[in-house]
C-alpha cells in the first residue's frame, strides 16, 4: 500500500508539471525522489509550520494550510535537483493540484472499497 502511495505521489507531481506552468519535474525518476522528500517534509516540517502558524491558520478558517504547502513544496524543490518551482505561485497552485489529485484519489479508493 506505502509503494502504491508513492508511485501515485510521483505521477501526481508529472501531473502538476503537464498542468502548472514554471512547475517543472525532468523525469519520473525524479519525480519518485520528490514524492518521496515531499512525504518527509509533510511528515516532519509541515506539523512544526502548522503549530507555528496555528493563530493565522484559525484566523483564516484554515486557508493558510495553502500557503504552508507552497512553502512546502519549495523547499522540496530546493532540496530535489531534478525539481524547480519558478516562485511561490506554481508552489501555491502546484499544492492546490496535488490536494485536488490527492481528494480525487481518496474519494475513489474509499468509493471502490465500499462498493
Amino acid at each position: 500500500m506505502l509503494l502504491l502511495r508513492w508511485l501515485g505521489s510521483a505521477l501526481a507531481l508529472i501531473i502538476v508539471d503537464h498542468v502548472v506552468p514554471g512547475f517543472h519535474v525532468q523525469n519520473f525518476w525524479y519525480a519518485l525522489i520528490a514524492a518521496l522528500v515531499l512525504g518527509l517534509l509533510n511528515l516532519t516540517v509541515r506539523p512544526l509550520l502548522t503549530l507555528l502558524t496555528l493563530p493565522v491558520t484559525l484566523v483564516t478558517l484554515g486557508f493558510f494550510t495553502l500557503i504552508i504547502n507552497a512553502v512546502v513544496i519549495l523547499l522540496m524543490a530546493s532540496v530535489v535537483k531534478g525539481v524547480s518551482v519558478d516562485g511561490f505561485a506554481p508552489a501555491f497552485w502546484g499544492g492546490v493540484v496535488l490536494w485536488l489529485i490527492g481528494w480525487a484519489t481518496n474519494s475513489l479508493g474509499t468509493a471502490l472499497q465500499n462498493a
